[in-house]
Order: C-alpha cells, then sequence, then structure tokens
C-alpha cells in the first residue's frame, strides 16, 4: 500500500482560495478538505471527494496527488 499527499494547500495558494472556498468550490465537507491538509502521508482517500477537489481547481487528479511512497 502507498502514501499519497494530496497538493490542496498549494493549488488553493495559487489561487489565493481558503480552504473553506476549496470545500464550497468542491462540493466536499470542508472537514474532509481540512484533514487532507493537515496530515502529510494518507494512505486512503476518498476517491470522489479527490475527484471533485481536482475538478474545482480544474486541474487533473495527477496533478493533485503527490505519490510519496509505493
Amino acid at each position: 500500500m502507498g502514501y499519497v499527499r494530496l497538493r490542496i494547500k498549494e493549488l488553493a495558494e495559487q489561487r489565493s482560495w481558503t480552504l473553506k472556498e476549496v470545500a464550497d468550490y468542491a462540493g466536499v465537507n470542508y472537514n474532509t478538505i481540512r484533514s487532507y491538509v493537515q496530515r502529510d502521508m494518507l494512505n486512503t482517500v476518498d476517491l470522489s471527494a479527490v475527484f471533485k477537489i481536482a475538478r474545482a481547481f480544474d486541474v487533473s487528479i495527477e496533478d493533485l496527488v503527490e505519490i510519496l511512497e509505493e
């Protein structure tokens, strides 16, 4: 099982969005966004949430997800 990091913070900063705005634009619960940002490494994610977040940023999933370990 691998570990990933979601580049939410970096992408939000590029757009001057707050995490609340990311949650609103993506239609994802704010607590989910916040927990993804606060953790350095994730071993499980909600793929539907990841897809929505990527769509909100208008980036591919590959641009949102950073693979840390495989």
